[in-house]
């Protein structure tokens, strides 16, 4: 049965899109706080955006190197990837601090996610620093993921994800972005997918990719479609 309400959140501050637009449609800002974007200065301008639309902050970090966009996996000791992680979110916390924010959710971004939803003891990791951080935080992963196994065994609240603007693989992973088709353009596409992913009882939140350049219109269409479907779109 479709759900009655969902969160709709986008990637933001990572330099490129149109932001500002995105965040006057969508519920949740996942802020890339300088992994593998992001600087103190686009922290600052997007949170304030946010808060202004009255946006969940969260916050998106990745592996450390901006140069790959945070889509290529590193290999670091547990330590030394939670002390990364920690260091990303302080500093994002900080910032939204200063605005008179607080920090609602933290979503892993790109290869971090992705290999944190199939490694057990890289969920841990990422798992057990949030929980270290701040254990009031969401931590919003791909549904059915080792990772929301994870964030509930540190005693995380976790919402699994669901993605309008990617395509899936049979086993429920996200189709691979150097494949053919991985990454949808047409915002019918994307909202079509939406409707069908409300369907599932393990989806609480959607997400839209604001590095895209189809992103703007795409939210547009999948937040209509889902409003003209009696969904209502609000934060977690």
């Amino acid at each position: 049965m479709t759900r009655e309400a969902v969160d709709l959140n986008a990637d933001v501050g990572e330099g490129m899109g149109d932001d500002a637009g995105l965040l006057a449609i969508v519920t949740s800002a996942n802020v890339a706080c300088g992994g593998h974007a992001g600087d103190p200065q686009t922290m600052d301008a997007t949170i304030k955006i946010a808060l202004e639309r009255g946006v969940a902050v969260g916050a998106h970090p990745s592996y450390p190197g901006q140069e790959h966009f945070g889509r290529q996996s590193v290999k670091l000791a547990p330590e030394t990837l939670e002390r990364e992680l920690l260091v990303q979110l302080d500093l994002l916390a900080s910032i939204a601090r200063a605005s008179g924010a607080v920090l609602h959710h933290v979503k892993p971004h790109g290869a971090l996610y992705n290999d944190a939803a199939k490694d057990k003891r890289l969920a841990a990791t990422v798992a057990t620093a949030i929980a270290r951080f701040d254990p009031r935080l969401i931590l919003v992963g791909l549904a059915r993921s080792a990772l929301l196994e994870a964030g509930e065994a540190a005693g995380l609240r976790v919402a699994g994800e669901g993605f309008c603007d990617r395509a899936y693989e049979p086993d429920g992973s996200l189709r691979p972005r150097s494949l053919p088709h991985a990454v949808y353009d047409d915002p019918r596409t994307a909202a079509s997918q939406a409707l069908s992913l409300v369907e599932r009882a393990d989806i609480e939140t959607l997400c839209i990719h604001g590095d895209s350049p189809h992103a703007l219109t795409m939210a547009k269409a999948v937040r209509t479609a889902l409003e003209e479907a009696g969904i209502a779109v609000r934060k977690l």
